[in-house]
């Protein structure tokens, strides 16, 4: 558990810092193949590559052994404070609202679409349960061959065993909040 909160807390930094893992080994010394172990929750790094990592953004060792420690049973997030933990060709951008919660059971998400960004052909099979909920723009679901078509304050909840797909409809960003239970592993 430690491994994926220190690792999950160094990612979410660097991204938040517009860095990249070769950015980071370069201002850290920390070779990017230990960074991308530590990241993808695969090792606890020693002391002294945690210095290093801390002091590349200015912080002390305890912004990241704290976190670790804790694993908190509240979490609070400000407008905008959310965690930044998935951006695929500035088109998708998925932020944690969950992130640092004990043992969650479930996982909240902004998600911000760009025009045309879709889930891809193939239908999406996993475990659990989704919630949608449209904050700006239209989205199109596809659940099990139905079609919906969901505007701003539309929602959708179904069993995410079912073969579904969506994609973004409307002329610009849609914003999504996503409720999803259980809670993925985000450590990769």
């Amino acid at each position: 558990m430690i491994k994926q909160l220190v690792g999950k807390k160094l990612k979410s930094t660097r991204l938040r810092n517009d860095m990249t893992i070769q950015d980071l080994a370069d201002r850290s010394k920390v070779s990017s193949n230990m960074i991308s172990r530590i990241e993808r929750g695969l090792t606890v790094p020693s002391v002294e590559i945690l210095m290093k990592l801390a002091n590349a953004f200015g912080m002390s060792i305890n912004y990241f052994v704290e976190e670790a420690e804790k694993g908190s049973t509240v979490v609070l997030t400000r407008k905008g404070q959310g965690e930044p933990i998935f951006f695929f060709e500035d088109k998708h951008q998925i932020t944690s609202l969950t992130q640092g919660i004990r043992d969650p059971n479930f996982a909240v998400f902004y998600d911000t679409l760009e025009e045309g960004c879709s889930s891809g052909e193939g239908g999406m099979v996993h475990t659990g349960e989704e919630f949608a909920l449209v904050l700006e723009g239209r989205l199109e679901f596809n659940v099990n061959n139905e079609h919906h078509v969901l505007g701003q304050g539309d929602s959708l909840i179904f069993k995410a065993s079912i073969p579904h797909t969506w994609k973004n409809v409307h002329d610009g960003k849609t914003v999504v909040m996503w409720v999803v239970s259980p809670a993925p592993n985000l450590a990769q």
